[in-house]
């Protein structure tokens, strides 16, 4: 069983299961938000259950925390545009290369 860790040079510093790279928030997404059974989590994941039940404490635990990662794991990186479609385009083209 692993503890609760977070490293700076590991998923960005945020709290994942010791010894793995598999974190809080990707275990919260699947039990939490896609309503997977922990069982079936562990099972694909290759933890113990208490693994993943402790992931979720610290989901529950720390609530400020879950929200900045989610944020942060977002988030889109500087100088890039969301575009979701044709209203996001401010109809400025591009010039075509030239060939």
């Amino acid at each position: 069983m692993g503890e609760i860790v977070s490293t700076d040079d590991v998923l960005g510093g945020a709290p994942r299961i010791e010894g793995r790279r598999i974190g809080v928030h990707h275990v919260a997404r699947r039990v939490v938000d896609a309503g997977e059974s922990p069982e079936q989590v562990a099972a694909d994941y290759d933890l113990d259950l208490a693994d993943v039940y402790r992931a979720l404490a610290y989901y529950y635990d720390h609530p400020d925390e879950m929200r900045s990662v989610e944020a942060d794991r977002d988030a889109v990186p500087g100088g890039f545009d969301v575009v979701r479609g044709p209203d996001d385009l401010d109809g400025a083209e591009e010039p075509e290369p030239e060939a």
